[in-house]
């Protein structure tokens, strides 16, 4: 495998993140594949981009054995991204939203040169920030999202416990408590985790978990029906953040329902980072198979009118 670089951008056209910096991670020296698309990563909160480069559970390794380039990014406020300003009473997820599709514009101009389009694939939070890029109808050529971790409803007692955290502005989660929360039991992981994965702790600002929790739950359906490209959307079986069971994962894939497909399923043995699991090589593979599938779908001719209405004899 290829030396991951870190490197920074800062956003200098005109838009909502303009002047921002933002630091992230790929491969350069990866051979890419023809006709693969540029994938962006957006991690979860209390996680950097390193979430999606932990040794043995990498995406950036799985990916580069298929040619995809990926770019993991540190999203508005973790490690060398500047944090996001919203007004009192905004979304952080929308914030987040906005200023990242402006990013992923300048990214496609600078990294994009003979791939077909964009895929993003998020985590957790990143996963409702990501629905809500693809809602914004995005200027630079989204092909499809995927999404992991995120679901339709939260227990009772999640919101109530984000709630009485420290009145800070960024967070920061003891080991043990994402340790709970974050996976599920241990025959479902290597025993090089947890411990590894911390190497992408961070703190999280405080309004993520909050916005997660109440905004986005309320505005999910009609976020999600504003998505017009290919999801894959995909829920650890044993996750602690999220309601999570058939029926909610179902809920969920219906409120994509402009979307041209939907691909939606519980992964049997894995917690909330399904990355961090034993079924991270199979869910990777899957997530990046959806891509290379997103391009097909991109490059399908459009049907007339008269060829959607034909009947087979």
């Amino acid at each position: 495998m290829s030396e991951t670089a870190a490197f920074t951008h800062t956003v200098s056209t005109d838009g909502p993140a303009k002047g921002m910096t933002f630091s992230m991670r790929r491969r350069p020296d990866s051979q890419v594949a023809a006709g693969a698309p540029l994938v962006v990563a957006l991690p979860g909160g209390t996680y950097t981009s390193v979430y999606f480069d932990v040794p043995g559970q990498s995406l950036l390794d799985t990916a580069e054995t298929l040619g995809i380039p990926v770019i993991a990014v540190d999203r508005p406020g973790y490690l060398g991204s500047t944090k996001v300003e919203v007004e009192t009473g905004g979304s952080i997820i929308v914030g987040n939203a906005e200023a990242l599709d402006h990013l992923i514009g300048e990214l496609w101009d600078s990294y994009g040169a003979g791939a077909p389009g964009v895929v993003v694939i998020g985590h957790s939070i990143g996963g409702a920030i990501t629905t809500a890029i693809a809602a914004r109808q995005p200027a630079w050529p989204l092909l499809g999202i995927a999404v992991s971790g995120c679901l339709v409803r939260v227990p009772v007692e999640s919101g109530s416990a984000w709630a009485a955290l420290p009145d800070l502005e960024f967070v920061e989660l003891p080991g043990p408590v994402k340790d709970f929360v974050m996976y599920g039991p241990g025959w479902t992981h290597a025993a090089t985790m947890p411990d590894a994965g911390h190497a992408a702790d961070a703190p999280v600002p405080k309004a993520e978990l909050l916005d997660i929790t109440g905004g986005w739950v309320e505005r999910m359906p009609s976020v999600a029906a504003g998505v017009r490209v290919p999801v894959h959307t995909r829920q650890g079986e044993f996750d602690k953040l999220w309601i999570t069971d058939d029926g909610q994962v179902a809920e969920f894939k219906s409120a994509f329902a402009n979307a041209p497909w939907v691909d939606s399923r519980l992964v049997p043995n894995a917690g909330h980072c399904i990355d961090f699991h034993l079924a991270a090589r199979a869910f990777q593979l899957e997530q990046l198979a959806f891509a290379l599938e997103a391009v097909l779908q991109a490059q399908r001719p459009a049907e007339s009118p008269a060829e959607a209405a034909a009947v087979p004899a």
